[in-house]
């Protein structure tokens, strides 16, 4: 479940609570948030969704932002973070993207605070081949665990390279904006002609065959938000759809992976 832009209007709070709540009730265990978002208060939001549920069947992950990624800020981010979530540790901590901290010293950190039990694991968001390679030359680096990207139907720039730099490496990649809300290339996606067939032979939406497809090799974990619960049900049977060979294959022919790696698509 992804959390962006939640928080961020009060009159729609409580139905962003029950989004949450009836995600759980369905199964999904994995909650994504940041600092960034709202300011903290989606964090605060989430504390409040999950409150009273055992702990132990939460996967919650949270990101710092670069400018807090050292010595002198990260672990007040973070316990800062738990804090509001009313959480004693983050199952995965993510660096938010690339910013001026060494990465020496942001890979410090975060070791410190698992160390202390502070998070679980740790990864990054919004990097490219060049500064994987860039950590994985830092001592410890290759310690991080999964990678948080933008990708959709419309923006595969990461199946050129990147992917198959983290499958060989092992580091998960995370989907966000799945269902094409950001990038240089969601324009008209959801009014689609050929997506539209394929969710009409599928009894689906549009969305929900976005969400299959990005959720295809059984590997990429997608992060939709969901602001209500009729949403969020939507979402979650979209992980039953199987799309068929002659549905990636139209797929494919339609929205294309480029032909020459592009510039990481990120927001």
């Amino acid at each position: 479940m992804g959390t962006w832009h939640m928080a961020e209007n009060p009159a729609l709070r409580d139905s962003e609570i029950a989004a949450i709540r009836e995600g759980l009730d369905m199964g999904l265990t994995l909650i994504d948030t940041a600092e960034l978002y709202a300011d903290g208060a989606t964090e605060t939001l989430v504390g409040e969704a999950i409150r009273g549920v055992d702990r132990d069947g939460l996967f919650i992950v949270s990101k710092v932002m670069p400018s807090h990624a050292g010595r002198s800020h990260m672990r007040k981010s973070c316990e800062a973070s738990l804090k509001r979530l009313g959480v004693d540790h983050l199952d995965l901590y993510l660096l938010h993207w690339p910013g001026s901290v060494p990465l020496a010293e942001t890979v410090a950190c975060m070791e410190s605070l698992r160390a202390d039990g502070l998070i679980r694991q740790w990864g990054v968001s919004n990097f490219d081949v060049d500064d994987m390679e860039q950590l994985w030359r830092v001592p410890g680096g290759d310690a991080c665990v999964a990678n948080q990207v933008l990708y959709h139907l419309e923006s595969r720039g990461v199946e050129l390279a990147l992917k198959p730099w983290m499958d060989a490496h092992n580091v998960a990649m995370m989907a966000y904006c799945p269902l094409a809300q950001g990038g240089r290339l969601a324009y008209g996606l959801m009014n689609d002609d050929t997506l539209g067939e394929i969710a009409r032979r599928h009894h689906a939406t549009p969305a929900q065959i976005l969400l299959a497809w990005v959720m295809r090799d059984g590997r990429t974990v997608a992060i939709p938000k969901a602001g209500t619960p009729e949403h969020m049900r939507l979402n979650v049977e979209a992980a039953g759809i199987e799309l068929t060979p002659p549905d990636l294959a139209a797929l494919d022919r339609r929205f294309p992976a480029p032909s020459v790696k592009p510039p990481l698509d990120w927001l």
